[in-house]
């Protein structure tokens, strides 16, 4: 059968850099670090203190129900506003819609750790004396699917609804189930995208204990530094990314704006330890090349890389590594960045707010930066002829720009975009 075009009609946001995708690309056009003190709890006497937290949000401003927000964890708010923002952005008239051929498939790692904190927490400080007393939203409100179902419920969608989990690759995974769910004709719409908000005491407690986490306190704005040799752990981060993807003929019939086209996806396994990528880079390798097929792209047509880039030692070394080793020369003439020492480590929702960076950097012909690296701090292991857009957004034609995501478990994804034309 002949696969369908899949194109992004709508984008929506809620990040450390800003409550709306158009605030929070140019703050990762500007540079800009959403690393500060964890104010959602006390994190005195955690080895790191600092987190990229969403900053001033209110779920009302945002267009969600006062009151069904109050059965929603954090995370599916901000599901919600960047779902909300995105089905706006794409200018689809619902009332015309189709609804039964619109789904929604969100990425999720974790889910609701708010909930399950306060519930346990509360359970914990009063079971033993009034027996266990939980609340009635606790298992809808913290379970990892039911961002997807509320979007669908909320707006009435019976189209594809599920969520992917696949620790860091999640939204990636998400979007590549949406992009083959509409080219192969199951639906003509899909809002896809992840949420993650996992900015709690067991949250920044375990990946301290993992020691995955940078303990710079203080100088967090500067703690996030993929590819420097003094880089020392990722930084956590929360929030949410929406893209609306649709069928290209249904997204014309309609004369919606397109942002760029999906061009294909790629999926592997490193299939080689619990939490490290693998050294040589192996799975990182065949998930882009897996991807470049999928899209019928050769290595030299892909401009800009938006790089998994967490701020880890083995793992910015080993991309890089596969890197080299698939792209060959053509590596030399490509621009790579790491967002993420803009945005931190958004965990399940890494790939859906990196590839609505890869799409806005398609459109717009810019790369953004991968901020924080100082002159002299270079690691011998890493190969500095590549240009990895330190410090400052360069303006160059973007074709194409693939996205990178690996998770614990050794699951990768990764997603391209491409100009749209005729």
């Amino acid at each position: 059968m002949e696969l369908k075009r899949v194109v992004v009609t709508g984008i929506g946001a809620v990040s450390p850099l800003g409550n709306t995708a158009q605030d929070t690309w140019k703050a990762m056009v500007d540079g800009v670090s959403g690393a500060a003190p964890i104010t959602h709890f006390d994190a005195t006497n955690f080895k790191t203190q600092f987190a990229c937290e969403v900053k001033g949000f209110n779920p009302a401003d945002s267009g969600i129900d006062r009151k069904e927000a109050r059965k929603m964890d954090l995370y599916c708010q901000y599901a919600m506003a960047g779902a909300i923002q995105g089905i706006k952005d794409c200018g689809i008239d619902l009332d015309k819609a189709d609804k039964n051929r619109i789904g929604v498939v969100y990425g999720v790692g974790i889910g609701g750790m708010n909930t399950f904190e306060d519930e346990v927490g509360n359970w914990a400080r009063t079971g033993s004396t009034i027996g266990p007393k939980f609340g009635p939203f606790f298992i809808p409100k913290m379970i990892a699917d039911i961002c997807a179902g509320q979007i669908s419920i909320m707006y009435g969608f019976h189209g594809p609804n599920f969520i992917t989990s696949s620790a860091c690759a999640s939204s990636s995974n998400a979007l590549a189930e949406a992009f083959n769910l509409i080219r192969l004709g199951k639906a003509d719409m899909i809002v896809s995208g992840g949420a993650e908000a996992a900015i709690v005491p067991s949250g920044v407690g375990g990946f301290n204990a993992m020691h995955a986490l940078s303990t710079r306190n203080d100088e967090p704005q500067k703690a996030s530094r993929p590819f420097s040799a003094s880089r020392d752990g990722f930084v956590m981060a929360e929030g949410s990314a929406c893209l609306i993807l649709e069928e290209l003929e249904h997204a014309k019939a309609r004369g919606a704006r397109i942002y760029a086209e999906m061009a294909g996806a790629g999926m592997s396994a490193d299939a080689h330890h619990l939490t490290a990528t693998h050294p040589e880079g192996l799975g990182a390798k065949l998930v882009m090349a897996n991807a470049l097929e999928d899209a019928e792209l050769k290595p030299e047509d892909i401009d800009y890389i938006n790089v998994h880039g967490t701020s880890t030692h083995v793992g910015d070394i080993s991309e890089v590594k596969a890197i080299k080793d698939l792209f060959g020369e053509h590596a030399y003439s490509l621009n790579i960045s790491s967002t993420k020492s803009m945005t931190g480590h958004l965990l399940g929702a890494a790939g859906a707010i990196e590839a609505m960076a890869s799409v806005l950097a398609v459109q717009n012909d810019i790369v953004p930066p991968t901020i924080n690296h100082e002159e002299g701090d270079e690691d011998p292991e890493i190969d500095y002829k590549l240009n990895f857009t330190f410090n400052k957004a360069q303006k160059r034609t973007i074709r194409a720009a693939m996205s990178n995501t690996f998770g614990f478990g050794g699951h990768n994804a990764c997603v391209i975009f491409k100009k749209y034309a005729e």
